[in-house]
């Protein structure tokens, strides 16, 4: 029974010790925003003289004077807070880096307690981070792509396929713990994406698989497209030379037919001295005189002999009768 005694007692003072102690809320805010505390169940705070928020316990923002209703805003936050006189709750404005820390709201009076506490964390917007592809390959149709993403102070190595990433190497860290940004790599609508994230922003960046494979495929499409081509000029360049070598087969056997025609005129026409109409050779009367020719009238060479081809037994005809 005492046993039993001891344990109620045990429990009620937790109950007790739960319901005076203040959760400290923690709040992310981007830089250059502001943000509003409130202060849970203020309707229930009687006789108190007053209230004040305060700054990592050492820094007093505002101070309510419930007797003389009115607020005090200390020089260093002037224009930087609004101070609700019907619910204390706080408005802080432009918030900078410098900002972060712990801000608690106390009363004092008959009872001097907490009322508030918030952990306010403030964090620059994230930078779209950097993706590239580290390494590719095909096999059996199925593309695997290493990449590596870079954010703020981080990077994470994956490798993935059409359905997944997993993480080979880098480091990644847990958004809900760490005010360090958060690199994440995952597949989705057939891309390779990396979300650059924190507490108040994100910036993703994304590769298309089938563009990261198409990629890979590409060079040996390039080298079949070169050997192909490379074989087209060599048949192209074969038939150059073939053409241009019966072209010159040709021309040098028109040239000799030609000369052989030529040849051939001049060993059967052979007649051009003074060759007579109609062909007919004159035959030489012997001695006697003979008729002036033009040639010998004017002083011109004289006719050489020529030598006709004959033709039933006639002999050689001279034209001045030699």
């Amino acid at each position: 029974m005492a046993a039993l005694l001891h344990y109620i007692v045990f429990l009620s003072a937790l109950v007790q010790g739960s319901e005076s102690s203040i959760e400290t809320l923690k709040q992310f805010v981007l830089k250059g925003e502001n943000v509003h505390l409130d202060v849970q169940g203020y309707a229930k705070l009687n006789n108190i003289e007053d209230f004040k928020w305060t700054f990592n316990k050492s820094h007093t923002l505002v101070k309510y004077s419930n007797e003389s209703s009115t607020v005090k805003v200390y020089t260093k936050y002037q224009g930087r807070v609004e101070f609700s006189e019907a619910n204390f709750s706080l408005v802080l404005k432009n918030l900078q880096e410098g900002d972060s820390g712990l801000y608690d709201a106390g009363v004092s009076g008959e009872e001097n307690k907490d009322v508030a506490k918030y952990h306010i964390s403030v964090q620059e917007r994230v930078v779209t981070p950097v993706l590239t592809v580290d390494s590719n390959s095909t096999i059996n149709g199925n593309c695997n792509v290493t990449v590596t993403c870079r954010g703020q102070n981080t990077s994470v190595t994956s490798s993935c396929n059409s359905s997944t990433c997993s993480q080979v190497g880098g480091e990644s860290r847990g958004a809900e713990t760490s005010t360090i940004p958060l690199l994440s790599v995952y597949v989705a609508g057939g891309s390779i994406i990396c979300n650059h994230s924190n507490q108040v922003s994100w910036a993703p960046n994304m590769k298309e698989i089938e563009t990261i494979c198409a990629s890979n495929s590409k060079p040996e499409r390039d080298k079949e497209n070169q050997n192909y081509n490379v074989g087209i000029i060599i048949i192209i360049f074969i038939i150059i030379i073939f053409v241009g070598c019966v072209l010159i087969a040709w021309q040098k056997l028109n040239k000799g037919y030609k000369e052989d025609s030529i040849n051939t005129e001049y060993a059967t026409v052979r007649t051009p001295c003074n060759s007579h109409v109609g062909g007919e050779e004159q035959e030489s009367t012997g001695p006697g005189p003979t008729t002036p020719t033009i040639y010998s009238e004017v002083g011109l060479p004289q006719p050489q002999l020529c030598e006709l081809p004959h033709h039933g037994g006639r002999r050689k005809s001279s034209v001045n009768g030699a």
